[in-house]
Order: structure tokens, then sequence, then C-alpha cells
């Protein structure tokens, strides 16, 4: 198992750079529209322009969920035909999202639609994005209100939430102590799933304990680490829900070297090519996700919507997504899919 923590970390610094430098790097165009323009005639363009550039900003760089939100906004901006800028810092923190922005409200993108690493912290800079006319949204992860037009929701997050604390009841057999490993613990999504299972834990599983919620600031090495000493702190711990998709792969390693598999339940959010094999293993039991790859789609989607003067509508069928739920300034994208050793062949993501 530890060629997977290896690869992980390989990934995220092959991508990124050393996680320590200062200075991020330079912007990624992950499409030119004026490219698609220059290769179709004018009555297959339709409506399609390329005056648009829409700035994505994932929480971290090269790690697999954010690279498959990656590729969901390079589809999307080949189908629509805007030009899509991708950038986000070697590691999640906000200060390093606020130079990124920085740089792209001076580069005046259209729209800069940010996974934030804080809720409040960017809204100095997110404000001042919004004085020079270019239009903010959030997705995966909200900011406050004020600092932005619109947020995109993977899935409800009360549904998520309590759905988590189904899903490792339902493997404890309703009983144990159990502990939460989550990203930064500023992350506005990550703290609104979290709250709701505490909630649905503590109303229907009254015989399962909560023992620590611990950090992994996304960091694959990091979770590793944080789970290692999590079964060591705690020697009668039987269940770990991972809320960040680092946090899965990395507890199911962690149990298995510790010789605790069927003993340590684990499951949470991830991806099934990060998991398919501590699925099959038993080394985790369920995981839980959306498609990344949807996520960044339906962003760069609803972005060009919004610069032409669309609402997203409830209800409304959007190719490659499906159907929206819109509550208020929040668009709902689907619902959370269980991954286990009998289904997870049917994913690649």
């Amino acid at each position: 198992m530890l060629y997977k923590l290896l690869t992980c970390i390989f990934v995220l610094f092959s991508v990124s750079g050393c996680a320590l430098r200062s200075n991020p790097p330079k912007y990624e165009i992950i499409y030119n529209g004026e490219s698609k323009q220059s290769q179709q005639s004018k009555q297959n363009q339709g409506n399609y322009t390329n005056e648009y550039t829409i700035a994505v900003v994932p929480k971290v760089s090269g790690i697999p969920y954010f690279n498959a939100v990656k590729d969901g906004a390079l589809e999307a901006g080949r189908d629509l035909g805007v030009n899509v800028l991708y950038m986000g810092p070697t590691i999640a923190d906000w200060e390093h999202q606020a130079k990124i922005i920085e740089e792209l409200v001076q580069r005046k993108v259209n729209v800069i639609a940010v996974s934030a690493n804080d809720p409040n912290k960017l809204g100095a800079v997110l404000e001042e994005a919004q004085k020079k006319g270019i239009k903010v949204i959030t997705w995966d992860s909200d900011t406050n209100s004020a600092f932005r037009e619109l947020f995109i929701n993977t899935v409800d997050p009360e549904t998520l939430g309590r759905h988590l604390a189904d899903t490792l009841a339902r493997s404890l057999g309703e009983q144990g102590s159990y502990a939460i490993m989550t990203g930064s613990l500023n992350a506005a999504n990550l703290n609104e799933w979290m709250k709701w299972t505490k909630v649905q834990q503590q109303k229907y599983y009254p015989n399962m304990k909560l023992v620590e919620v611990a950090a992994t600031n996304d960091a694959p090495a990091e979770a590793y680490e944080v789970a290692k000493g999590l079964l060591k702190k705690y020697p009668t711990l039987t269940g770990i829900i991972g809320l960040s998709s680092v946090g899965p792969p990395a507890a199911a390693q962690a149990v298995q070297e510790a010789g605790k598999q069927g003993k340590v339940a684990v499951v949470g959010l991830s991806t099934p090519n990060l998991m398919r094999e501590d699925l099959k293993s038993g080394a985790a039991q369920i995981v839980t996700l959306w498609s990344p790859k949807k996520l960044g789609y339906l962003t760069v989607r609803l972005a060009k919507d919004l610069l032409e003067g669309n609402a997203p509508q409830d209800g409304k069928y959007i190719k490659n997504i499906g159907d929206i739920e819109v509550k208020g300034d929040m668009v709902i994208m689907g619902q959370p899919i269980d991954f286990t050793k009998e289904n997870i062949d049917q994913y690649d993501f």
C-alpha cells in the first residue's frame, strides 16, 4: 500500500512543484476558445463566443479530485467556446489562493470561480475583483455570500453529512468510537458536512462516540501520518470518516499496515480510482462522492450563463450534468454516490 502514498506525493509535487515555495506558478491555460473558433465554420459556432475568460481556482492543485475537476472544466471550455484558466495553490492555504486571485484580477478575467480554503479571509480580494467588474462565484467550498454571486454545491450538505454518519453506523453496527479526518479546519463545505454528520450520529446512533477531529490540510503525506497517529492514540478506535479525498486512502493504508483490517471501518469521501483496491481488499468499507469532472463542467457552464445574464433555474436539465436544484443563490449538482467492492468497477474517475 506504500506505493499509493508515494504516487500521491509524486503527483502533487510533479504537477505543482515544491509545496513550500512562496510564489505560485504561472497560469495554466487549459482551454483557449480562440483555437476552437478558428477551426469551426460560423454555422457550427452558433451563439458561442471566445470573448469570455473564466478562471477556475481549486483549493489545491495536483490531487486526483481536483485533477478531475480540471478535466471537466477543460471539456466545458471546448464545448462552450470560452477561455478557461485553471490555477490552484500548491498547498490548501487561503493566502496562496489570495495571491492567485490578485493575479487574476490584474489579468482582467471575466469570472473568478473559487473553491475557498476560508469562507471569510478571501473576502477582501474577492471584493476587489467585484469592484473591477469581475463576476465571482464559488464551487465545492463556499465563502460568505457577500463575496460572491453564486455557489455551486456538489450535493445538499445536510443530506451528505447525515449520509456519512449512516454509512459509518452501518459498518460499525451502530456502536463504537470513531474519528473524523477533515481537510482544512477552515473549509466551509467540510465544516458544514461535519456538522450534519455529528447531528445524525448524536440523534440516531447514541452508542457511537466521536473521539477526535483531525486536520490533514488535504495533503496525502500528512493524512497518512494523521491516520497512523489516530490508530496509535486510540487503541480501541473502531471507525474513521475521511471528509476530504486524501483521508480515506490514507486511513485505509494505515489500518492495513497496523493489522486492523476488519477491526477499524473506513468510510468517507474520495474517488473510486483511489479507493478501488482498498474496497476490494476490505481495508475500506464504503466511499461516497459525486463526479468531480461534472462539477468542473457545471462550474464553467454556469459561469458562462451568468456572463450572458442567464440565472440558473431549479429543475433545469444541463447537458452532461442532468437536472440541477436551485436553493436561493446555491446550485446543487446532484445526489451522493456510494462506492463499494460490489460496484466499484462500474466507475472510472
